[in-house]
C-alpha cells in the first residue's frame, strides 16, 4: 500500500483525522474552556447514545467495572427503570440529532435523575439550553467515529469529580497514543505497521472473539469495520461462544477468527484462550490474535481501539472502498 492509494479511496482524508488523535486527546483532557460539573451523591450513571456515541459509553463502563458506581449504557429509547435521584444520566451525540439520545433526553421533565448533554450542536443543543440543562458543545473531528477521543477525553475533563480516573492514567493513555501513531499511521506503510498488517489479513466474514473486559474495544472494531470497509463482522465473547459459537467451526467457513487478548486477563481466562488456539490448531483454521497494551483500562482500551479503528480504514482502502460514506445509515435515519 502507498499513501496514494490511501489518499485516492480515502476522499475525505479521515486517515488525517485519526493522526491527530493523540493531540485532540490531550487538548480536550487539559482544556480550560470546558467547565467542570460536581454531581454529588451519585451511584449509578447512564450513558446514552448509539453509533460512535455510544461506543464512549461502553470505554468508560470499563473504566468503572471496579468502582461501586452501577453503570448502564443505553442504546435505545428508554431509561432503566432504576434511575432515581442518585443517577446522572450523560446524553452523548455527536451530531446533537440522534433521536434515541434525543429521546432519552427527554426525561428530563419527569426524571428525578441528573443530566448532562454532550454534542457539537443540533437539536440536543437547542434542547438542553431550553430546559436548563447542563450542556457541553463539542466539535466534531471529520466524522461522529472519528470525533471518538475528542468525546471521551472531555467527558472525563468535565466529569472527572464522578468518573474517577486518574491524571496519571490520563497522561500515560496520550502518551502510548503518540508512540502507537509513529507505527501505525500512514507515515509506517511498511511491515512493522501491525494495523496495515492486520487489515491485510482480514478478508470474507471476520469474527472477533474478545474477554469480558475487552468488551467495548471488540464492539467498537466491529462498528468500524462495518463503517469504514462495509463489511459483515462478527464478535463474540470467548467464554460465553465455549458454550454454543465454537461448535459452528466443526464445518469449514470463510470466517475468520481474531482474538483480543490482554495480559491482564483473568486466570480462567487465559485458561480458555489456549484451549481455543489448541483447539484452532488442530482444526488448521489459522488465527490472528491481537494484544492490548500494558497499563490502565483506560490506555488499553483507547489504543487498541486506535490501532483497531486504523486498520478499519486501511481495510476499507485495500478493497476500494471509501470509508466515509455510510449511505445506509442515512437511508434508515430518513425512514425515521
Amino acid at each position: 500500500m502507498k499513501i496514494s492509494d490511501i489518499q485516492r479511496y480515502d476522499s475525505s482524508k479521515m486517515y488525517e483525522a485519526y493522526e491527530k488523535w493523540p493531540e485532540i486527546s490531550k487538548e480536550n483532557y487539559f482544556s480550560n474552556d470546558l467547565q467542570k460539573i460536581q454531581f454529588k451523591n451519585i451511584d449509578h450513571i447512564v450513558f446514552a447514545g448509539v453509533g460512535g456515541s455510544g461506543s464512549i459509553g461502553d470505554v468508560i463502563s470499563s473504566i468503572l467495572s471496579k468502582n461501586d458506581i452501577h453503570v448502564n449504557v443505553v442504546k435505545g429509547y428508554l431509561l432503566p427503570k432504576t434511575v432515581d435521584h442518585n443517577t446522572l444520566v450523560v446524553t452523548t451525540s455527536v451530531s446533537g440529532n440522534s433521536k434515541e439520545a434525543l429521546t432519552i433526553l427527554q426525561n428530563v421533565k419527569k426524571s428525578r435523575s441528573k443530566f448532562v448533554a454532550f454534542s457539537s450542536g443540533g437539536k440536543m443543543k437547542k434542547y438542553s439550553i431550553k430546559n436548563k440543562i447542563p450542556y457541553y458543545e463539542i466539535p466534531e473531528i471529520h466524522s461522529p467515529r472519528a470525533s471518538f477521543p475528542c468525546y471521551l477525553y472531555s467527558i472525563l475533563n468535565v466529569l472527572d469529580d464522578v468518573i474517577p480516573v486518574k491524571k496519571r492514567d490520563v497522561r500515560e493513555s496520550i502518551s502510548l497514543l503518540m508512540k502507537t501513531r509513529k507505527e501505525i499511521s500512514s507515515t509506517n506503510l511498511t511491515n512493522s505497521n501491525r494495523a496495515l498488517s492486520l487489515a491485510k489479513w482480514i478478508s470474507d466474514f471476520p469474527i472477533i472473539y474478545y474477554p469480558w473486559g475487552l468488551h467495548s474495544a471488540a464492539i467498537r472494531f466491529k462498528n468500524s469495520l462495518q463503517e469504514n470497509a462495509k463489511m459483515h463482522v462478527f464478535a463474540e465473547d470467548i467464554i460465553e461462544s465455549s458454550h454454543n459459537g465454537i461448535v459452528a467451526w466443526e464445518k469449514r467457513s470463510k470466517i475468520k477468527p481474531i482474538l483480543l487478548t490482554g495480559k491482564n486477563d483473568y486466570t480462567k481466562t487465559k485458561e480458555r484462550w489456549r484451549v481455543i488456539k489448541e483447539f484452532f490448531k488442530m482444526k488448521k483454521i489459522q488465527y490472528e490474535e491481537i494484544h492490548s497494551p500494558s497499563g490502565s483500562i483506560l490506555t488499553k482500551l483507547v489504543n487498541l481501539i486506535y490501532l483497531l479503528d486504523y486498520s478499519s480504514i486501511y481495510s476499507a482502502v485495500l478493497s476500494k472502498t471509501d470509508p466515509t460514506p455510510v449511505k445506509s445509515i442515512e437511508f434508515i435515519k430518513s425512514r425515521i
